[in-house]
């Protein structure tokens, strides 16, 4: 089709937002033996590029509201340097445990289970706190899950039945089981639940609005690229529930109406170009590298 070399130029574009080419890094396969099945909710969610983004952003700004949480990225984090890298990280660790091989999926928890073990510090009150604390884990696989739930309803499947919705919580506590979170919830109602029962502890200082400042302000480098990222993190924003907005003290320069529709706009866009995309089919045991076809 003509518009063809357009879509793949656009999917290369987005490939090399989300895998360093210099270091080898190559998207992920969708593999029938992964640790989720092809037709589990799962798969719908954590497979489109725009809400997960916009999820990842809204979840790593509640995360920050946990103290502790905060101070593992603080202490442990080169966040100031490589916050692309960071949120990249997240994402290929989503790909990976959706996607790859169910043994690849289990290697990559294994090891962020052995740094998370290694880390740990004082908060600025002398409490000390470890990033293994299961808790700790809870809260972040809570604000996470639901954030990325949250984006896509919202731009993608606004009708998304609540049966889907529980489902898509029991699944992903496999992943959170795995990295050792509890309490993990099965259901919407039970993540919303856990999301209240932690507000008595979060807080929002100084260094809190530094890292969220950070995360608004990313700049990937082509002009294109960075003016869809900066709707994108301003619909991350805008998904937070109003109390954590107020807490962060602050708002995105577009008005609601212009960020929700250009982050619906963007999304669609995106779709467009993956539609047809060798890396949306369901590839068997014997494909075991990603192949580029030429023009792709």
């Amino acid at each position: 089709m003509i518009l063809d070399p357009v879509r793949a130029a656009i999917r290369r574009r987005i490939s090399d937002v989300f895998n360093d080419a210099e270091k080898g890094e190559r998207p992920v396969l969708r593999r029938a033996d992964a640790l989720f099945p092809p037709d589990s909710v799962a798969w719908r969610v954590n497979g489109d590029v725009v809400t997960m983004m916009i999820g990842g952003v809204s979840g790593l700004l509640l995360q920050m509201l946990h103290p502790a949480v905060l101070a593992g990225v603080w202490d442990h984090s080169d966040f100031r340097a490589d916050m692309h890298g960071r949120l990249r990280r997240t994402a290929k660790f989503i790909a990976v445990t959706t996607y790859d091989h169910a043994e690849a999926g289990q290697a990559a928890i294994d090891k962020v289970n052995r740094i998370h073990r290694k880390l740990g510090g004082v908060l600025p009150d002398g409490t000390a706190y470890r990033v293994s604390d299961p808790a700790l884990l809870a809260w972040v696989h809570v604000t996470e899950t639901i954030s990325f739930l949250d984006a896509w309803i919202r731009y993608a499947e606004p009708a998304m039945p609540r049966a889907d919705q529980d489902a898509y919580f029991d699944e992903m506590a496999r992943v959170g089981q795995a990295l050792g979170a509890d309490p993990l919830p099965r259901t919407r109602a039970e993540a919303e639940a856990v999301i209240q029962s932690f507000r008595p502890a979060l807080r929002a200082d100084a260094r809190t609005r530094e890292v969220a400042d950070m995360v608004m302000r990313q700049r990937i480098g082509a002009p294109a690229v960075d003016a869809a990222a900066g709707v994108i993190m301003q619909a991350g924003f805008d998904l937070l529930p109003p109390w954590a907005q107020t807490m962060h003290g602050q708002r995105p320069p577009l008005p609601r109406p212009v960020v929700r529709a250009g982050a619906l706009t963007t999304a669609r866009f995106i779709r467009w170009a993956f539609d047809g995309s060798p890396n949306r089919r369901t590839h068997g045991r014997d494909v075991t590298t990603f192949e580029r076809p030429a023009g792709s």
